[in-house]
């Protein structure tokens, strides 16, 4: 059985908040696809309500796609300390951290959660704008580092 790639990671090591290229996979024909960690809280130590987690997956699924391309997927993890993004073709740590910075400060600005209705979301009423824009106020104020292991910036 292939081991999961996350639970490699030494959690109790890490420093939060930080991007990280979790993987890449590419198939027979040449295509690429990148799997990165947007950690945003420190394991073990912290985690998101699920409000707030919610909040901002909506938001981080709908604006990082303007600031990184070929955006697949964002999706929160299980332990609630962040978010894995999967992407087309690969990008660079610092490329990553700067969409993912200038994401948090769209999400900060935000007056409305995008597709929030019973039609639109399975968990409509578990969400939070207040919440999510103090957890990205919060990480801006720490910096995303491009270092799991120590606190690296651009």
């Amino acid at each position: 059985m292939a081991r999961v790639e996350s639970f490699d990671l030494d959690h109790n090591k890490v420093k939060a908040p930080y991007v990280r290229v979790a993987g890449v996979e590419e198939d027979p024909q040449g295509s690429t696809i990148q799997k990165i960690d947007l950690r945003f809280l420190q394991p073990n130590e912290d985690s998101f309500p699920t409000g707030a987690m919610h909040t901002l997956e909506h938001l981080l699924a709908t604006y990082l796609r303007d600031h990184l391309e070929d955006v697949i997927d964002v999706s929160p993890m299980g332990c609630r300390t962040g978010f894995y993004c999967i992407k087309w073709n690969e990008a660079t740590p610092e490329e990553i951290a700067s969409a993912l910075e200038q994401t948090l400060e769209k999400v900060v600005e935000t007056e409305e959660v995008p597709a929030v209705t019973a039609k639109e979301c399975g968990n409509y009423r578990d969400h939070s704008l207040f919440a999510a824009k103090e957890y990205a106020k919060q990480v801006l104020e720490q910096g995303i580092s491009l270092d799991p292991f120590a606190r690296v910036f651009q």
